[in-house]
């Protein structure tokens, strides 16, 4: 079906925004929702109407919405540990009665002209669906992946009883995550590319403060303080009550868990193995190079379950972006930027090294020339450039550009988002 410029794009009012809840849900294939005025208040607390976008059909019985975009502000972690803000994207979706009409693609130029103009450097998003976004400049910047643990294989000494580095894992309350969290994800994502910053809410939400996704079931929380108190890790999980031929077959499923150190990641999975009656630990989504798998005497104990593109990243800024990471080598490189809605096109150089980097517009000839969504495939330092020259992403116009562009993006360690939004 050809757009439909009749119907209107813009942001909600603020008595919208229950109507605007009620299309989420038909996009999201959820049921319908009665809200009294506290889960209403609840619900939209987090709402800025000036950047959640509707799109209303004048000539449909009801002025309900039929799409629904959100965004909100965030920090995201570059290689290196500088954060930049980001233009977040949530709560994208297209009434069935109303595909194909160039809506998505109306709101999604909305929202990332005024993030450009707000000063953005990027926008993120987790994609639910792959093919999606790649056309609007997104390219997948970090993955995920998600293990089952089968604990009797683990090779684990079942009188393990605690840690033996001198730490302690203790259980712990809602309150008290609350109070511990938040300084201990900071710390985590300082020094872990890809994360993006948490706040109150999520805390409140994730520890049931605040309930606003129907019922909430009370999860367990433990904490990992090294020798000397300092805490270094948490987790909340929980588990079900399963029992077969009168033997307990119960599986634990990991919420979250963060930790900054190998210590804590260490102890905290074997807590969780330790656990009486538990068989099976589901791990939740982890960085795609996580160390759990050897954690334990028999990694084959830890099987992958899932596998797949986590954050996307769009970039609006290239020279910002380039500069805000750090290099492990040092080298030029001119790229050249394809991006149809002119965001982050032309030709950039970059001059990078351990002490920083500097990226000036140029109009010399480019070495590499590829897509916007490339770049930002590139950016945090996942993907290899001479593997999306094999595949006939980038271009090299000069000959071992690629390899020269790998020598310098990719990193060490893979990175890594923990939230999903």
């Amino acid at each position: 079906m050809s757009p439909s410029p009749d119907i209107a794009v813009r942001p909600v009012t603020d008595d919208e925004i229950p109507a605007w809840l009620n299309a989420l849900n038909i996009g999201f294939l959820r049921a319908p929702e009665t809200l009294t005025p506290q889960e209403l208040k609840d619900r939209s607390s987090h709402i800025d109407p000036s950047r959640t976008l509707a799109a209303f059909d004048p000539t449909a019985p009801t002025p309900q919405p039929v799409a629904t975009f959100r965004s909100f502000p965030q920090e995201l972690t570059a290689v290196g540990g500088r954060t930049v803000p980001a233009d977040a994207i949530s709560n994208v979706t297209v009434s069935p009665t109303h595909r194909r009409r160039g809506l998505l693609t109306r709101m999604m130029a909305h929202d990332l002209t005024a993030a450009k103009d707000r000063g953005d450097v990027v926008a993120t998003l987790i994609a639910a669906e792959y093919p999606i976004y790649g056309r609007y400049g997104f390219g997948p910047a970090t993955w995920t992946t998600e293990w089952t643990i089968d604990v009797p294989r683990t090779g684990l000494d079942p009188r393990w009883s605690g840690p033996a580095d001198g730490g302690r894992v203790d259980l712990v309350d809602g309150a008290t995550v609350r109070a511990l969290g938040p300084a201990l994800h900071d710390r985590l994502r300082a020094a872990q590319p890809g994360a993006v910053s948490r706040n109150e809410r999520w805390w409140r939400i994730n520890t049931g403060d605040l309930r606003v996704h129907g019922n909430w079931t009370e999860p367990f929380y433990a904490v990992y303080r090294s020798a000397t108190g300092e805490v270094e890790g948490l987790v909340s999980y929980e588990a079900d009550d399963t029992w077969r031929m009168k033997q307990p077959q119960n599986t634990a499923d990991v919420n979250w868990l963060i930790a900054t150190t190998p210590a804590a990641e260490r102890a905290l999975w074997h807590y969780l193995c330790s656990i009486d009656w538990i068989t099976k630990v589901k791990c939740g989504w982890r960085a795609p190079d996580d160390l759990l798998p050897h954690f334990f005497p028999d990694p084959r104990a830890v099987g992958v379950t899932t596998h797949a593109d986590w954050l996307w990243v769009r970039i609006l800024d290239v020279v910002r972006a380039l500069e805000a990471r750090t290099y492990a080598g040092t080298g030029t490189l001119v790229l050249e930027v394809v991006d149809r809605d002119g965001f982050a096109g032309g030709r950039y150089r970059l001059d990078a090294g351990p002490d920083g980097a500097s990226c000036v517009p140029t109009s010399e000839d480019g070495d590499l020339v590829l897509e916007a969504a490339d770049l930002a495939t590139l950016w945090l330092g996942d993907e290899s450039a001479v593997r999306l020259a094999a595949l006939g992403r980038v271009r090299e116009q000069r000959k071992g550009a690629a390899s020269v562009a790998d020598a310098l993006l990719r990193t060490s360690r893979r990175p890594w988002c923990p939230d999903i939004f």
